[in-house]
Formats: structure tokens, sequence, C-alpha cells
């Protein structure tokens, strides 16, 4: 009983150690700057909802999310197909050149990218993609696809070989018994190498700052960004900016996340 009671006394603190961020986030966008200077941790006394009509229109939040709504969808479905197919190929190819090619795979979840950043950007200067929205997708697709082959690659060694099997005995192709037999069973992983990778793309800063910056078609942290100077920051605006930006892949987060532990569970098992 005693046992069962300490339990519970950690578990609300770190319930609480994990809320309070997000208690801190959406009470101080609903403050002015007077309620925020005076009492920063207190509850909005009143509430105000100013801070979001002017962080939307400010910042320009409506053209910025549709900026990252793009970005994260078309390097999510890039991510996916890529990443299942060559997964299924490193899974079913007992080779020495599957090996290699998993282990290269791997390398680029170990070395961080931002070895090849000046490389990187001068490459995608030279195809003159700097400011547009298809520089982005073809540096999240490289940059995601190794972690995306890793997860998948683990799912699909655990998955019967005699499912693939059977569908070519009928005369199916290897390509046709992937995407008919194969690829309905990744379900699990595919919701979790869906929302790892979106959480990733959409709240990814730094990139987006290099290869957008000044074009137009900013993403919503750099948007965001814009509520800070060196010498002025206006807190309302950016935790409300914050909020808003930050909906869109809660929402997404809430509804996939069983996948998550699922797909991870089911990789690890195999």
């Amino acid at each position: 009983m005693r046992r069962t009671f300490l339990l519970e006394i950690v578990m609300i603190a770190v319930a609480v150690a994990f809320l309070f961020p997000v208690y801190s986030l959406v009470s101080l966008s609903l403050k002015d700057p007077g309620q925020i200077s005076r009492s920063p941790l207190a509850l909005p006394d009143p509430p105000t909802f100013d801070n979001y009509g002017s962080a939307w229109s400010a910042a320009a939040l409506g053209p910025s999310l549709v900026n990252s709504t793009v970005i994260t969808v078309v390097s999510l479905v890039a991510l996916i197909a890529l990443g299942s197919f060559a997964a299924y190929f490193l899974a079913r190819v007992q080779s020495r050149l599957g090996y290699g090619l998993y282990i290269l795979f791997l390398l680029g979840i170990v070395l961080p990218f931002q070895l090849g950043m000046i490389p990187l950007y001068e490459l995608v200067s030279d195809l003159g993609l700097i400011g547009t929205h298809t520089g982005m997708i073809l540096f999240y697709t490289g940059i995601q696809l190794p972690f995306t082959v890793f997860l998948y690659t683990g799912f699909i060694r655990a998955l019967p070989r005699e499912y693939a099997s059977a569908a070519q005995i009928d005369g199916a192709s290897h390509l046709t018994a992937f995407t008919r037999v194969v690829f309905p069973l990744l379900r699990p992983i595919t919701g979790t190498v869906l929302i790892l990778n979106a959480v990733f793309i959409w709240n990814d800063f730094f990139t987006p700052l290099v290869y957008l910056g000044g074009s137009g078609y900013e993403t919503v942290p750099v948007s965001v960004f814009a509520f800070v100077g060196q010498y002025v920051s206006d807190h309302g605006l950016v935790f409300a900016g914050l909020v808003l930006g930050a909906l869109p892949i809660v929402v997404v987060f809430l509804a996939l996340q069983r996948y998550v532990i699922k797909g991870f569970s089911s990789g690890l098992k195999g």
C-alpha cells in the first residue's frame, strides 16, 4: 500500500512537470503585457484573446500554416513511399549488398546532418531551389529517410515471409506483393513513421530559417520568430503564435499516438 502511494506521488509529480510548460504557454498567451510583467505564472485575470488575432495577422500565420502543411505532407508521402519500399528490400534480401546498404542507412542516423549544412546549401542553391517548397521537401526526405528505413526494416523483419510468398505463387510480382499484401500490414509502423517525422518537420526552425528566410514561404516557427527582437519581445504574441502553430501537429499526434508504441513494440519484437 505504501509503495503504491509513493508511486502515485511520483507519477503525479512527473505529470505536473510535463503539464507545467503547457499551462505556462496557454496562460501567457491569454495575458496582456501588463499581466505578464506583474504575475507571469498566475491565471489570466481577465483572459484576453486579442493576442491570437494579432499574432494571426502580424505574423501572417495563415500562409505560414499552408507552407508548413504542404512541406510536411509531401515530405511524409515521399518518406513513406521510399522508406517502406527500401526497407522491404533490405529486410527480405539476404546478401552483402543488402547488409551494406542497411549499415549505410544507420550511419545516416548516427551522423548529424549539421555536418553537411554548407555543402547541402550550395547544392540546393546550384539547383535553384533556395526559397522553394521543393528544396525543403527534398531536404527533409533525404535527412529523414535513414530513420524511416530503420523503423520499417525492423517491423518488416517481424512479418512472416509467407504472406508475400503466397501472393508470388499466385503470379504476383514483387512490387504487387508489396503494395497489395505487405504494405497494408505496415499500418502500425506507418503511423509511427508519420507522427515522428511530422513532429520533426513541423517544428524544425533552423533549416527553414536558412533555406526559406525572406522568401515569403516561411514556415510557422520562422514566422513566430518575427515577434522576438534583440531589444523588444512581445511575449503574448509569441506564445499565442506558438499555440496556433502547435495545434495542428498536436491534433495529429493525439489521433495517431497509439500507433507509435504499437509500431515500436512490433519492430523491437522482430
